[in-house]
């Protein structure tokens, strides 16, 4: 079991608000899943990987992708309070769910 939050390095965001960014997708998407996944993921010391997409688009496609895949996604926008000068789209959290299932999805994807 594990969880893939996947981070625009477009961008080039400070590291701190990347984190802050990666830590809103991860709980937001371990609240919208099922809570038999989350504790058998929990129970596997709770393994989160964070990989690059380049885009705006290519993070749609993966998060079209995982839908598809009947993954649970939380995409993230950030409100354009602080660094962004408006909303912006950030990331995007997949799982958690088997690795397995995941990886068909962004098995393919660099570790940041």
């Amino acid at each position: 079991m594990k969880q893939v939050i996947l981070l625009r390095k477009d961008l080039k965001m400070p590291f701190g608000k990347a984190c802050a960014q990666v830590a809103h997708a991860s709980v937001h998407a371990t609240m919208d899943s099922d809570k038999r996944k989350v504790d058998a993921w929990v129970g596997e010391g709770g393994k989160k990987v964070v990989l690059g997409v380049d885009s705006l688009e290519e993070l749609r496609e993966y998060h079209k992708k995982a839908i598809k895949a009947k993954l649970v996604t939380s995409m993230i926008k950030d409100a354009g309070l602080t660094f962004f000068k408006k909303p912006t789209v950030t990331c995007l959290a997949i799982g958690p769910d088997k690795d397995e299932k995941i990886d068909l999805i962004t098995g393919k994807l660099r570790i940041l």
